[in-house]
């Protein structure tokens, strides 16, 4: 099965410069399974929410199709990485207590996948996909305002369509299934200038600018933003929200509870 594939190229920087995800939303999640035997993390990338998934979990599958991905992930004894599409899985029929899906839902095939979730998913398992929209630098408005430009106009036309369900916060995402309402969580960093640009040169649609134009965007903006940060060796926090999309199959037998939003 072909995907799209755009991060296999960088994945070592994907790996070393991606924000992690807080512990208290693995915890909430494990919160939400009355097991804790397996979980899938579908997609996983380098691994960073595999990684979060360990104090919680007695095994935990990490799968990506990108082989480069795994080979980036870092290993740990409860984790098993495998190469393999989130729409075409080897796990037995009801057989996972959480599967979990962090900024990459976007690129599945709904219809197969969430036909492989309602096969492979316990009866008293969760679903959990998100994403996390455009990072605002704290008590810095003018650096954000150019960040914000650089995303919506200059980068805007070179990300790919799929984007557009992130800047929607996945709130116009296929979902067929009994959702939950959730608290809200946040990822963090406290990065210098230089670290923060590592991470947008990690986006596709930096990438895909500097394929098409031979340039590399963030050229545009050096100056303007080395002079809204300050000292470069200056160290901002970072916040990027995280968006949520948490349920389980209308088929399930798991109790209903005040949580559920429909």
């Amino acid at each position: 099965m072909s995907f799209k594939d755009y991060f296999s190229q960088h994945a070592s920087d994907y790996a070393q410069y991606r924000p992690d995800y807080p512990p208290a939303l693995f915890e909430y999640l494990a919160s939400l399974t009355l097991e804790h035997n397996l979980a899938w993390d579908c997609a996983t990338g380098n691994g960073q929410a595999a990684l979060g998934l360990t104090p919680f979990y007695r095994k935990i599958i990490a799968s990506d199709a990108s082989a480069q991905q795994i080979q980036s992930a870092k290993s740990h004894p409860q984790i098993t990485y495998q190469v393999m599409p989130a729409e075409q899985t080897t796990f037995a029929d009801k057989s996972v207590d959480l599967i979990c899906v962090a900024q990459a839902m976007h690129w599945f095939d709904f219809d197969k996948f969430y036909a492989e979730v309602e096969r492979i998913l316990k009866p008293t398992g969760i679903l959990a996909a998100w994403c996390y929209s455009l990072f605002e630098i704290d008590n810095n408005p003018a650096a954000n305002k150019i960040i914000a430009t650089f995303y919506w106009d200059i980068t805007n036309p070179y990300w790919a369509p799929e984007r557009q369900l992130i800047d929607k916060e996945y709130k116009t995402i296929l979902f067929p299934f009994k959702t939950i309402n959730t608290p809200t969580f946040f990822m963090e960093r406290t990065w210098n200038l230089e670290q923060l640009l590592h991470y947008i040169n990690t986006w596709s649609g930096v990438k895909n600018y500097e394929t098409q134009r031979a340039k590399n965007p963030l050229t545009l903006i050096s100056d303007t933003l080395l002079n809204a940060w300050g000292d470069p060796q200056q160290t901002y926090l970072i916040r990027w929200p995280i968006h949520l999309l948490i349920g389980f199959p209308a088929s399930s037998n798991r109790e209903k509870n005040a949580n559920i939003s429909n």
